[in-house]
């Protein structure tokens, strides 16, 4: 087991069907041919609130407490911790949580409001950037599932093939950048006991002191003694939210574990002392989309040598000289689902916060599909996103908009 968003596992569940709308004027929703004008992206704000700059910030308060006013969007319990607790909760969007304030009544009494995720607002990538400070274009996690050598890795599982490539692409040198920078000494990790060893958590948190808990309880019982035992900053990670709402989308299941997850949250308030503070983040929202699939035909995968990314932000890799018909091709087939960028307009128009270097670039595919309808873009290499209600990936407010909210203790 690792870290994130690894497709559900249930040998018995019905494989999804392509869902084609009636109607795509009716509400830009649907995944039929017809004339839609695209919403604009909402793109990470790296120059203020996002998530790249939660850790900076919350370090640099405990470093030097007071030295400059603290950025406006920072909630303004932190301003009096003299300790803090940063949770994340992976797949906790803000519209969710917004339409959900009444099942929440500890996360609605929070102060906060939300910030960007990254683009593609998705695990691995955002995680990522979270705890290194970094845009994708600099740590080059630029997604789930990326082009490594002509073929695609796995990043949550790090693997190629199936296969463990922890030896032959090793964390540190695909991931340079130290997670928590500024901090004094190793970050204290409250995160489940599976994802301990995993090459992805060595590419994202790096040299840090792992404290793993089997059960909900056992996080609170981890950020309890750390606290008693003085650590001035713990981050701890869950990710229940995230994988019921992949595996049974945004309905009943999904509000019972975001009522869990609350109680949660109480929990570990109370297991806090004077002067600690717990800040809430998450990495990404979700969209529910059900069994709407879009699967490539002839006219888009005669020019395309490998599919990358995940279902909500598709990259095709393409022949040389086939990037023009490819984009044309694809704006019509599915411009009124979705927006289609080449690598340079995704570059240039700053989804990945900056010019990535030339080993990152290679990550990238020719060709972007990112779905601001509820639908996803199939790849048959990786059938068992099928099994997914909910996904994200994609620059719609429901999954680039996270809270990041506080409390103080008394």
């Amino acid at each position: 087991m690792v870290v994130g968003c690894a497709p559900v596992d249930d040998p018995g569940a019905a494989q999804a069907t392509v869902d084609v709308a009636a109607d795509p004027s009716s509400d830009g929703a649907g995944a039929s041919a017809g004339t839609l004008t695209a919403p604009a992206p909402v793109l990470p704000d790296f120059a203020g609130p996002g998530i790249q700059s939660v850790v900076p910030a919350l370090l640099e308060h405990l470093a030097r407490p007071g030295a400059a006013p603290l950025a406006p969007w920072i909630p303004a319990p932190v301003a009096e911790a003299t300790q803090i607790v940063l949770l994340v909760l992976d797949g906790l969007g803000s519209e969710q949580l917004a339409a959900r304030r009444g099942i929440a009544p500890v996360l609605a009494g929070a102060v906060g409001s939300p910030i960007t995720s990254v683009a593609p607002s998705t695990t691995a990538c955002a995680l990522t950037t979270l705890v290194t400070g970094r845009a994708p274009a600099e740590h080059g996690v630029v997604g789930y599932r990326l082009a490594v050598d002509g073929e695609v890795m796995n990043i949550l599982q790090w693997s190629l093939r199936g296969k463990d490539v922890r030896m032959s692409v090793p964390a540190p040198v695909f991931q340079p950048y130290p997670s928590f920078p500024g901090a004094v000494g190793r970050v204290p990790v409250v995160t489940r006991y599976d994802y301990g060893p995993t090459g992805f958590t060595a590419a994202h948190l790096g040299r840090v002191a792992l404290h793993r808990w089997h059960t909900p309880a056992g996080l609170v019982t981890g950020v309890r003694r750390l606290v008693a035992s003085g650590a001035p900053f713990v981050y701890a990670y869950y990710e229940g939210i995230d994988k019921v709402a992949h595996a049974e989308g945004l309905g009943d299941h999904y509000d019972d574990e975001l009522r869990a997850v609350d109680r949660l949250v109480g929990d570990v308030l109370e297991a806090l002392r004077p002067g600690a503070v717990l800040v809430v983040t998450a990495d990404h929202g979700q969209v529910d989309v059900g069994g709407s699939v879009e699967v490539f035909g002839e006219e888009i995968m005669r020019d395309v040598t490998l599919i990358s990314g995940e279902g909500r932000f598709r990259w095709l890799h393409v022949r040389p000289g086939a990037q023009g018909d490819i984009v044309a091709a694809a704006t019509g087939l599915y411009g009124h689902v979705a927006w289609v960028r080449t690598q340079e307009a995704v570059i240039d128009e700053g989804w990945l916060g900056g010019v990535p270097r030339a080993e990152v670039r290679s990550r990238l595919g020719d060709v972007a599909l990112v779905p601001f309808a509820p639908t996803a873009f199939l790849d048959p290499a990786d059938t068992g996103e099928l099994r997914l209600k909910a996904r994200h990936g994609s620059l719609t407010p429901a999954e680039m908009l996270v809270p990041l909210v506080a409390w103080a203790t008394k």
